[in-house]
């Protein structure tokens, strides 16, 4: 058995993510392209199960008028896919709470959970480091987490820091408080 070291797997996992990018992540970058803008002002991916995709509409017209159009969207939408859709249902649910395309996740805690910690975190600040030197990486990852961790208080079961609003609401950290749960069942 040969081992590899860090930094090649990190290539490897690295080239991985690229060449197996997800199919709605990837529908969702060429989606006003494909049905054209004045289609994509008025209709937005939801999401897609089963190869099926669901598409928020702004009025039933849209969603009425994109219906008849299915078939040629789907030939259109399959030439840019790596996994081809089997059918897109449009309607007016889901519409008002629909994210615009290309707004970016918000990964951040809200500050009404347990686990929030005062600020939010964000990995292109923590980690500013590149693939090609693994040990940098790891190094400046250790920095970044021991300075999270840094004054939180202790959890009295396992022992390692834990934000304070895990303890004030479970008494323990959500580790702890996860298998004194799942003891109960």
């Amino acid at each position: 058995m040969s081992f590899k070291s860090v930094n090649d797997i990190l290539c490897v996992l690295q080239l991985e993510t690229k060449l197996q990018e997800q199919p709605f992540q990837r529908l969702l970058k060429y989606w006003s392209e494909v049905v054209g803008t004045a289609v994509a002002a008025h209709a937005r991916p939801l999401s897609l199960q089963r190869d099926v995709l669901r598409v928020a509409t702004s009025s039933a017209a849209w969603a009425q008028n994109l219906t008849f159009e299915r078939q040629r969207l789907l030939v259109k939408l399959n030439a840019v896919l790596p996994t081809p859709l089997v059918d897109i249902r449009f309607s007016t649910a889901g519409w008002h709470c629909a994210k615009q395309v290309g707004d970016p996740p918000k990964l951040s805690a809200p500050p009404q959970h347990p686990s929030f910690l005062g600020k939010e975190f964000s990995m292109d600040s923590d980690v500013k480091s590149t693939v090609s030197d693994a040990n940098k990486a790891f190094a400046d990852w250790t920095v970044a987490i021991q300075g999270r961790l840094q004054g939180l208080p202790i959890c009295p079961g396992c022992e390692s820091p834990t934000p304070p609003g895990e303890l004030q609401r479970w008494g323990v950290c959500c580790l702890c408080a996860a298998k004194k749960f799942s003891q109960r069942e």
